[in-house]
C-alpha cells in the first residue's frame, strides 16, 4: 500500500471488547455492474485500488482494531511460546545428487526463517553451507523458490521472491567458488531456469508500468527468454511469445542431455499442451504432442529418443506412457504403466527402473516397475501417510521422505535390489506424539457420494459432543490433500482439540472425474461435502456447532467463505485465509484468469454468472445475520489472490454481521499468498489464529 495516510483517525477509535470490538466505518460508493440484465452493487470497489491512500488508511484502521483484539486474547502469548517450542527441531530434506559428485540438501536448524542449502562430498560427510537465503534479507522475507544447476555443474541459477510476491528474480552462482556472478533477471514469474549451453531459458512478463499496481494488475503475454551468462538482461533473446493468446502460461524445459526441448502451454483449460523440439537438428521446429488442453501431460524422463510422459489422457486415474521423438504425437504413444484402480500420483526413474507412487484413499502407496512396465515389488511404507521419492535414472541410490499426521518428516534410504528401507534422517523432537491417534472415516455427502476424512486427536477423547474441532479443506484445482505433519497443530491437540481434514471433490485424490465433480457448475458439491463433514462430526458426537471452527486458504478460503454464508449457524469460528471471495471479478487481477477452467467466469454466459452469483461469498452476506466469529487473513504482497478479495469481504461482513461475534481482518505486511513466508511470520500468524479460535470456542 503506497501513499500518504489521510483518512481521519477518528474512524479508528477502539473500544475493546473481547466479543465485539468497535469497528471502523467503511465508506460505500454507488458502483453497480450489469451482468446479463442483473444489476450487482459493488460499494467497496474502491478497496481494489491497492495503490490508493484511502485503501492504505483503511488497512491501517482495520489492523489497529484487529491487533488490539488479538493482543488481549488470554491464550495468545502462551500459544506463541508453545508454537516456538514445538517448531524448534532440526528439519532435513532428502539429498539430491549432482554430476560433480557432490550431494545437496536443505536443512533448517529449528527456528531459521528459511531453510538453508548445504553441500557435502559424501553421504554422512561434513556439510557446508552452499546458499543461505537467510543472508539475503534482514527479516527472512526473501525466499528461495528454486535452484537449477547447469548440466556441466559449472553454474547454479537460483530463483528468489521478495515479501511473498509471485514476482521472481534470478541470480547465478559459480558452483566451484560459490561466488555470485553479475547476472540478474528481474520481473520473472512462474519460472525456473532451464540450461542449454552457456545460458538458460526463463519465463517473464513485461516490466510493470510503475503506477503502483504491480501486485494487482492483470498479467498478460507470458514470454520465454534466453539469457547468456555474462550479459545484461536487456540483451536477452526473446525466444518465444504468443500475443494472440495473452492469457496463457509458457515455459521451456531442456532435458539433461540437451537433445530435446519441451514447450509447455497452459492456463486455458484443465490440462496443457506439450510441444517437443529435437535440438540436434538445425532449424528444427516444435512438434505438438497433444491434441488439446483438456488433459495434463508432463515429460518425466528421456532415454535416448524415448520420452516418458505422465498423463491423464485416456486415463482418468493417470498413466505412464512412452513416445518416440520421431513420432511424438499422442496417437503414437504406448502405455508403460497403464491406468489401474488407484490414482497414479507420480513416477521416479531410479537405477534403470521406475518407482510408481499411487494414492489410495488419499495416502501414498508405491511399487517398483521395470521400464517395460512389469511390476517387480511393492515398497512397504511406514504407515498411512505421504511419501515422495528422489533418485536418478542411471544411479542406484534412492531416498524417500515420509510423514503423517502423527509422524514428523523422516528421510529413508531405499535399496533398489533388496527392497529394504532404512532411516537416513529422523528428526529429534522435544514433544511427545505417542498419545495421539489418527484415523480415516467415510461419510455420505448430500448427494450420497462417499467422502473420506482424516481425524487426529488424543487417544482418550470422549465422544460427548463437547470437543473443539478444527475442520480443514481445500477442494479444487486437482490438488490432493494427503496426510502431513505440522507442529503448529500441537498446541490445539494438546488442549483437547480435534483436527479433521476432509477429502473434498475438486481435488485430485480420486482422479480427474473427482476433480471435475467440483468445478464450474459442480462447485456446490465441494461446499456440500464440507458442510456434510461438519454435520457428520456433530452427529457422531465429536463436537457441536459451538465448538466447531472451519479453516481454509486460497481456494480453501473460498470454501470457508461459501460455507459460512450458506450455513452460518453450523460453526462458531471461521478463518478464511487469502480467499477468493469475489467470484464475479476474480479473473480481472494478476493471473486470476488462470482459474477460469475450474470456476468459469461471470462473462461466460448468463447461466454461469447466475451460478457464481449464487455462491460467491462476497455477494451472499445477508444484513442482520449472526455470522461465526471470523478472522479474515490476507497480506499486502499477495499477487496470487489479491487482498481486495478479503478487503471487500471483510467490509461487507462487518456491515452485515449482527454484532454478536467479532468479525475482523488481519492484513500482514511484507507477506504474500503464503509460499516462502519466514517462519517468524508464520508463527505469529498461527498464534493469532489459534488464539482467536481458543477464545471463541471457549478453550483453555
Amino acid at each position: 500500500m503506497k501513499g500518504k495516510l489521510f483518512i481521519i483517525l477518528a474512524m479508528t477509535a477502539i473500544a475493546f471488547d473481547a466479543c465485539a470490538p468497535k469497528l471502523p466505518q467503511t465508506r460505500k460508493d454507488d458502483t453497480v455492474d450489469n451482468y446479463f440484465g442483473t444489476e450487482v452493487a459493488d460499494p467497496y470497489r474502491w478497496l481494489e485500488d491497492d495503490a490508493s491512500e484511502e485503501t492504505a488508511a483503511w488497512v491501517k484502521a482495520q489492523n489497529k482494531v484487529t491487533d488490539a483484539y488479538l493482543r488481549k486474547l488470554p491464550a495468545r502469548s502462551r500459544i506463541l511460546s508453545r508454537l516456538k517450542e514445538v517448531a524448534n527441531y532440526e528439519k532435513v530434506g532428502a539429498p539430491g545428487h549432482k554430476k560433480n559428485g557432490k550431494w545437496y540438501f536443505y536443512k533448517n536448524d529449528g527456528l531459521q526463517n528459511q531453510s538453508v542449502l548445504y553441500e557435502m562430498d559424501e553421504l554422512g560427510g561434513e556439510a557446508r553451507v552452499f546458499l543461505d537465503p537467510n543472508s539475503l534479507s534482514d527479516d527472512g522475507t526473501v525466499a528461495l523458490k528454486g535452484t537449477y544447476f547447469s548440466h556441466d555443474c559449472k553454474y547454479m541459477a537460483y530463483v528468489i521472491s521478495r515479501s511473498g510476491s509471485d514476482w521472481e528474480e534470478i541470480f547465478v552462482m559459480d558452483v566451484e567458488s560459490g561466488q555470485l556472478l553479475e547476472d540478474h533477471i528481474e520481473w520473472a514469474k512462474f519460472t525456473g531456469a532451464s540450461w542449454r549451453g552457456n545460458g538458460f531459458y526463463y519465463s517473464a512478463y513485461d516490466r510493470p508500468e510503475g503506477d503502483g499496481h504491480e501486485y494487482s494488475g492483470k498479467n498478460e503475454v507470458h514470454k520465454i527468454y534466453y539469457h547468456k551468462i555474462g550479459t545484461a538482461q536487456s540483451e536477452d533473446e526473446l525466444y518465444f511469445s504468443n500475443p494472440a493468446e495473452p492469457l496463457r502460461f509458457y515455459q521451456l524445459e531442456v532435458n539433461e542431455d540437451e537433445t530435446m526441448a519441451f514447450l509447455y502451454e497452459d492456463g486455458a483449460d484443465v490440462g496443457n499442451n506439450l510441444y517437443v523440439k529435437d535440438l540436434r537438428v538445425e532449424n528444427a521446429s516444435f512438434v505438438k504432442m497433444t491434441p488439446d488442453m483438456k488433459n495434463s501431460c508432463l515429460p518425466l524422463e528421456t532415454i535416448g529418443d524415448k520420452i516418458y510422459l505422465f498423463t491423464n489422457r485416456g486415463a482418468q486415474l493417470n498413466k505412464l506412457v512412452a513416445a518416440d521423438l520421431s513420432h511424438p504425437s499422442s496417437e503414437f504413444w504406448s502405455d508403460i504403466i497403464p491406468e489401474s484402480d488407484c490414482v497414479l500420483e507420480g513416477a521416479t526413474f531410479v537405477d534403470g527402473k521406475i518407482i510408481a507412487s499411487y494414492l489410495k484413499d488419499a495416502s501414498t502407496h508405491a511399487w517398483v516397475y521395470n521400464t517395460a512396465g512389469i511390476c517387480l515389488k511393492e515398497i512397504k511404507l511406514p504407515g498411512v501417510g505421504s511419501a515422495g521419492f528422489s533418485g536418478r535414472k542411471d544411479e542406484p541410490w534412492c531416498f524417500y521422505s515420509y510423514s503423517s499426521f502423527t509422524t514428523p518428516g523422516t528421510i529413508y534410504s531405499y535399496d533398489m535390489e533388496s527392497g529394504e528401507s532404512k532411516v537416513y534422517q529422523k528428526p529429534q523432537t522435544a514433544f511427545d506424539l505417542s498419545d495421539l491417534v489418527s484415523e480415516q472415516v467415510f461419510f455420505a455427502s448430500k448427494d450420497g457420494t462417499r467422502i473420506p476424512m482424516f481425524i487426529t486427536h488424543k487417544k482418550d477423547i470422549k465422544m460427548d459432543g463437547s470437543n473443539p474441532v478444527y475442520l480443514y479443506g481445500y477442494g479444487g484445482f486437482d490438488i490432493s490433500l494427503t496426510p502431513s505433519f505440522s507442529s503448529s497443530r500441537i498446541p490445539f491437540l494438546e488442549a483437547g482439540g480435534i483436527y479433521a481434514q476432509v477429502t473434498l471433490r475438486g481435488g485430485g485424490e480420486y482422479g480427474e472425474a473427482w476433480h471435475l465433480a467440483g468445478t464450474k457448475m459442480n462447485k456446490q458439491n465441494v461446499f456440500d461435502d464440507f458442510i456434510g463433514a461438519a454435520e457428520w462430526l456433530i452427529a457422531q458426537g465429536y463436537t457441536k456447532p459451538e465448538k466447531l471452527a472451519i479453516v481454509g486458504g486460497s481456494n480453501g478460503g473460498l470454501l470457508v467463505g461459501a460455507c459460512m454464508t450458506q450455513r452460518p449457524e453450523l460453526y462458531a469460528v471461521a478463518i478464511p485465509q487469502v480467499g477468493v471471495m469475489d467470484m464475479l471479478r476474480y479473473h480481472k487481477f494478476t493471473i486470476g484468469w488462470n482459474w477460469a477452467p475450474d470456476y468459469g467466469t461471470s462473462e461466460d454466459s448468463k447461466e454461469m454468472f447466475e451460478y457464481l452469483y449464487g455462491y460467491s461469498p462476497l455477494h451472499n452476506l445477508k444484513p442482520g445475520t449472526k455470522y461465526p466469529a471470523t478472522l479474515v487473513t490476507t497480506a499486502d504482497h499477495d499477487d496470487r489472490v489479491v487482498p481486495a478479495h478479503s478487503f471487500k469481504f471483510a467490509a461487507t461482513l462487518q456491515e452485515c454481521n449482527d454484532g454478536t461475534n467479532p468479525c475482523l481482518i488481519r492484513i500482514d505486511s511484507k507477506a504474500g499468498h503464503g509460499g516462502g513466508k519466514p517462519l517468524a511470520k508464520v508463527l505469529e500468524e498461527q498464534a493469532d489464529i489459534y488464539g482467536f479460535i481458543f477464545k471463541n470456542l471457549g478453550m483453555k
